[in-house]
């Protein structure tokens, strides 16, 4: 079974993957697509998305020649990424009680 997965959870899987350090885009997508079914036309625009709003930074470093454009958090990012962790935790509570029968 497969449960929908909204663009918030997205973006928090995103923030947490980066909160262990930068990543180039392929890398991230290889991440993302570890825990949900994502493609790299879905994920690019998110991580447009997110850095316009502010809660990621990009820079280019060579690698054999090509750029890879790696992406990093910034500050607004990590708050954003607490935020995600901390609404996680409630609603992730409130579901295992309603899954497991308990009140």
């Amino acid at each position: 079974m497969t449960f929908q997965l909204g663009s918030a959870l997205l973006d928090a899987c995103v923030l947490a993957i980066l909160h262990k350090g930068d990543m180039y885009g392929y890398q991230l997508t290889q991440e993302v697509k570890d825990v949900m079914q994502v493609s790299e036309s879905t994920l690019y625009p998110v991580l447009r998305r997110l850095k316009k709003e502010g809660y990621l930074d990009t820079y280019d470093q060579q690698y054999m020649g090509r750029n890879r454009r790696y992406y990093r958090l910034t500050e607004t990012g990590m708050d954003q990424y607490k935020l995600y962790v901390e609404e996680w935790k409630n609603f992730s509570n409130k579901v295992t009680v309603i899954l497991e029968g308990g009140k």
